[in-house]
């Protein structure tokens, strides 16, 4: 087991391990890739979703139960059947992972909007605020802890599922992992698992404190 961790920390530190196009750096940006646009096109689409059914009320159940469709629904699985339908192209890994990161973040923007003061939004309509000006600014505002929470949650569950695009032969870190598999490398293996953990550790920190500096801003 010693052996095992001293070759693995070996592996990580050594500086031809990390560059080429088959390097950790290359295949770190890559992911990361994979891991942004994703998240972006699920904001895109889930964001808006949450909102119109937190401020309108409608729809909220059909939307909450098809978010937890798709979080229930088999990544790999998913990514099979779309490579099937589709051929080679990152569309399969695209789609699973979008598809794993919207219910996040319907959830919670829906959560969060439900959980404004129905009080406070009686107030500003009393104010002569119209539905949009109630829904950006005072809803919205209110809201926005519980739906960072959301992207950050997506994030961190793309970043831990992009490994994904290594079985249909795309980058990332999940390439040394299913490289490794194939090679029966376990220090290769245990690398890219390790890499891809600590990028979601990072990238959680980071958010978990933007996240607490821009409420602490927003409300000093």
């Amino acid at each position: 087991m010693f052996e095992l961790f001293k070759n693995l920390a070996k592996w990580l530190t050594s500086g031809s391990q990390w560059a080429g196009t088959d390097g950790i750096a290359h295949r770190l940006a890559e992911h990361l890739q994979y891991s942004l646009l994703a998240t972006l096109i699920a904001a895109a689409i889930g964001l808006p979703l949450g909102l119109l059914i937190g401020h309108t009320g409608k729809g909220a159940f059909l939307a909450i139960n098809l978010a937890s469709f798709g979080r229930a629904l088999p990544t790999v699985g998913l990514v099979v059947l779309v490579f099937l339908a589709s051929g080679l192209s990152m569309w399969p890994v695209y789609i699973a992972l979008v598809a794993l990161a919207v219910p996040s973040i319907v959830t919670n923007t829906y959560a969060g909007m439900t959980a404004v003061d129905p009080d406070v939004k009686d107030a500003a309509r009393g104010q002569g605020m119209r539905g949009h000006q109630v829904l950006f600014q005072v809803e919205l505002p209110l809201a926005l802890p519980l739906i960072m929470t959301g992207l950050r949650l997506a994030l961190i569950q793309v970043v831990s599922t992009a490994t994904v695009a290594a079985y249909v032969s795309f980058g990332g870190l999940g390439r040394f992992v299913f490289d490794g598999l194939a090679q029966r490398d376990l220090v290769q293996v245990l690398g890219g698992a390790v890499l891809v953990a600590v990028v979601a550790i990072v990238l959680d920190l980071g958010l978990s404190g933007l996240q607490r500096f821009l409420f602490r801003h927003r409300t000093a």
